[in-house]
């Protein structure tokens, strides 16, 4: 094979790993159910997980399907800079907590949806006195990392799975912008911060969901906590 082959082939291959295409094959039947989320991760990092935390990432709906979990939200915390880009972010949807020290009662609706590319997450949190602040995403497995969370409005970060101290961690990679039919990725100086979301098992059937936006210059700025079950 010549050199120009070679070279050729490599930029193919190059291409195809950068091109966002989703996968629509996450109702596959099998022991395991869906699949999609295992297969982001080394097989010797899945083995580590409590079997409770593998099977509600290999839980199979339906296409149409949800699955609803209920819960509270324990702790929210926001610098002065924090609530700053949650506010800017309202104008995307507001897929960050607004609102300082806020607690209360929560549910998390997981819909099956292939035509968006994966799944559906509506987040409802509830606030004294006002309308609950909801959230909208979609769990696309797409991209470069394989999965990426889009928040709406042209917007959404790459991902990337972590099997830590038996939790699973989801760490975005970069964030993105869909426009005029192109996909652009954001400066680093125009990102918010390093996302992370921790999900982990707690007692009496529950797990833990938390999560941290972290400046590289300016440090922690969001830091949320919830526990939920499944309804």
């Amino acid at each position: 094979m010549g050199a120009n082959q070679k070279l050729q082939q490599s930029e193919a291959h190059h291409q195809a790993v950068m091109r966002p295409v989703c996968r629509q094959d996450g109702t596959r039947e099998g022991v395991f159910g869906d699949l999609r989320f295992r297969a982001l991760l080394p097989e010797t990092d899945w083995q580590k997980l409590p079997a409770a935390i593998q099977q509600r990432f290999t839980k199979r709906l339906a296409e149409g399907e949800t699955v609803l979990y209920r819960g509270r939200v324990t702790k929210t915390r926001l610098t002065r800079m924090g609530w700053v880009v949650a506010q800017l972010c309202r104008l995307i949807g507001a897929p960050l907590p607004y609102t300082k020290n806020t607690k209360g009662t929560a549910v998390v609706a997981v819909t099956e949806d292939r035509r968006a590319g994966g799944q559906l997450w509506t987040r409802l949190y509830t606030r004294d006195g006002k309308f609950p602040h909801v959230v909208h995403s979609a769990k696309r497995f797409c991209g470069p990392t394989g999965l990426e969370e889009y928040v709406g409005h042209g917007v959404g970060m790459a991902l990337t799975i972590h099997v830590i101290r038996q939790a699973l961690v989801f760490r975005s990679v970069h964030y993105f912008v869909e426009l005029f039919g192109g996909r652009f990725r954001l400066p680093r100086l125009l990102s918010p911060g390093r996302m992370e979301i921790v999900h982990a098992e707690a007692e009496g059937g529950k797990f833990s969901f938390t999560l941290s936006l972290t400046h590289p210059w300016l440090g922690p700025l969001v830091h949320q906590v919830a526990y939920f079950e499944e309804v």
